[in-house]
């Protein structure tokens, strides 16, 4: 699961661009909004996209997104138990 955590973290930089952040700077139980990486409701919708056309997961629920986008690690073991492609 490191690989698939350090992809994401590659991939979050690069669709949302984040210039100033290096995937060294996300700690895998970072927050991913708020005091982590402050992401916003227009990033989670990037998010949303993002797992859906890389790993075949849609979301319908957006109570469902808060919980699997705490952190790095939230979004690896859901991609993990959940992913089609």
């Amino acid at each position: 699961m490191d690989a698939l955590k350090q992809e994401l973290k590659s991939k979050i930089i690069e669709v949302l661009n984040l210039e100033d952040i290096a995937v060294e700077d996300i700690n895998d139980n970072d927050a991913l909004f708020g005091d982590g990486l402050g992401l916003d409701s227009i990033d989670a919708l990037e998010l949303i996209v993002l797992l859906d056309k890389d790993y075949g997961i849609k979301l319908t629920d957006p109570k469902e997104g808060k919980n699997i986008f705490q952190s790095i690690d939230t979004m690896a073991a859901y991609i993990t138990a959940n992913r089609t492609k």
